[in-house]
């Protein structure tokens, strides 16, 4: 099973109105700068505390600025049973390079 998703396929997905969890593991003070639409914010050091508010029978694709602490988290979520979990390649970076260029690069 892959645990990545590029940013052109969850796109696709999106607009083909897949339910997806986007979860935003970045920290608040990045989340207010950019963020992609409909993401939650749990920043990767709340998230062993925070797995109450995570559907196990969704589908969570996790994102960060480049997609090193997204990868951390898919995996950690991996270890704690989750089965659907992806990382979106390139973070919020490339969204904004790919996909919306008025999403903020920093």
């Amino acid at each position: 099973m892959s645990y990545t998703i590029t940013v052109r396929e969850l796109k696709t997905r999106q607009d083909n109105g897949d339910a997806i969890f986007l979860l935003d593991v970045r920290e608040p003070h990045e989340y207010s700068m950019a963020k992609i639409e409909g993401s939650v914010l749990i920043p990767l050091g709340e998230l062993p505390n925070s797995l109450d508010k995570l559907d196990k029978n969704s589908e969570i694709v996790a994102y960060c600025h480049k997609g090193m602490r997204s990868a951390d988290a898919v995996g950690f979520l991996v270890q704690q049973g989750f089965p659907n979990v992806k990382n979106l390649i390139g973070g919020i970076e490339s969204w904004s390079i790919e996909i919306d260029n008025s999403v903020p690069r920093y």
